[in-house]
């Protein structure tokens, strides 16, 4: 069973850039990663219109597979907007070690299953995303760890992925290997 760690933040506070740090570590020290995003758009579609995989939702497919040499998409087509993570999640881990999540932060916050890294941009925009967040919290990085000097009085590692990216790296392996 692959063990969830979620990146949250706000737009713009360093989720992708956290993500794809980790990501492209691990998997070069051999993990198998696999990652969700979650995007707030709610006319969002990975569909383009007139495509023929746009044509058969329109004949009233509910799901539609496209299969090429290198990748395989499924598109499950919904009348309402409820978000189905945990659905995918359990589509998504066989033979995964980790699923890194971007977003979800209500979804998620309360979770105690849920490894949490948060993001922020600046001290205000992270003392709101730890507000109702609780552990298992591996790290705070994002642009708010160039204050570091200024938040000394935190229990969680403040970490500067640009310079202590490795520590992170490190930070995460210790939980995926319990």
């Amino acid at each position: 069973m692959a063990k969830i760690v979620a990146v949250v933040g706000k737009s713009g506070s360093g989720k992708t850039s956290t993500i794809e740090y980790l990501t492209s570590n691990l998997s070069r020290e051999g993990f198998s990663i696999g990652s969700i995003k979650h995007v707030h758009e709610p006319d969002f579609t990975i569909d383009k219109k007139g495509k023929d995989t746009w044509k058969y939702a329109q004949a009233g497919a509910k799901k539609i597979a496209i299969i090429a040499p290198t990748e395989v998409v499924i598109i499950k087509k919904k009348e309402d907007q409820r978000i189905e993570l945990e659905e995918t999640i359990k589509r998504l881990e066989e033979g995964l070690d980790v699923i890194f999540l971007e977003g979800f932060h209500s979804l998620i916050a309360k979770r105690r299953d849920v490894f949490k890294i948060i993001a922020a941009e600046n001290k205000e925009d992270l003392r709101r995303t730890l507000e109702g967040t609780i552990h298992p919290i591996i790290a705070i990085t994002g642009r708010v760890a160039k204050l570091k000097p200024k938040i000394s009085n935190l229990e969680i590692p403040l970490i500067d992925m640009y310079r202590e990216g490795r520590k992170l790296v490190q930070l995460v392996k210790d939980q995926l290997t319990k």
